[in-house]
């Protein structure tokens, strides 16, 4: 199959969800994200206009990637700080390594900015991730939310100065738990 087919890339609509799941399904070889995603849709937290798919035009329209951004807290005190967690990131197997992914995240992250959103986390890769700009999150003061997160737990200034005074613990929706 060619990889250089054409593809495009545009806000979560009603009647992706089943594509979706199967992107998920097949990047990540079982159905937690999946179920992640299904529940939070469900749940609450979840908004589609950050929830972004990669759609293949030829030979016939399929969903082959999909982001999704939602909101978590970073807490210290009594003060919460707003933040974005980014994942789950999937694209089909067949077309990883084609840019789908890296469009996803540098769309999504921009789309963040142009709501005013901060700060985003993420769980994965830091090779990966550090080409967009994430760094380590315990360095900006972030402490992941599971202690075996920690290695892999990086975080992204999208506005300046959205991290100088935010420090704490990452908080999210109780779906991650089991994710």
């Amino acid at each position: 199959m060619d990889t250089e087919a054409a593809w495009s890339l545009r806000p979560e609509q009603p009647g992706d969800e089943a594509g979706i799941e199967a992107v998920l399904q097949r990047a990540f070889g079982g159905a937690n994200a999946a179920n992640l995603v299904r529940i939070l849709r469900t749940q609450g937290g979840y908004d589609p206009a950050l929830s972004f798919v990669a759609i293949e035009e030829a030979p016939a329209p399929r969903i082959i990637g999909h982001v999704l951004f939602s909101p978590i807290a970073i807490v210290h005190g009594d003060a919460p700080s707003p933040a974005m967690a980014l994942g789950p990131l999937g694209v089909m197997p067949d077309r990883q390594r084609t840019g789908v992914g890296t469009a996803l995240v540098e769309h999504g992250l921009a789309c963040c900015r142009e709501r005013g959103l901060g700060i985003v986390l993420v769980l994965g890769d830091p090779g990966y991730y550090s080409r967009f700009g994430f760094g380590p999150a315990a360095e900006a003061r972030i402490e992941a939310p599971h202690p075996g997160w920690a290695e892999s737990y990086q975080v992204l200034e999208l506005l300046a100065g959205s991290l100088k005074e935010t420090r704490g613990i990452a908080r999210y929706p109780a779906p991650w738990d089991d994710a």
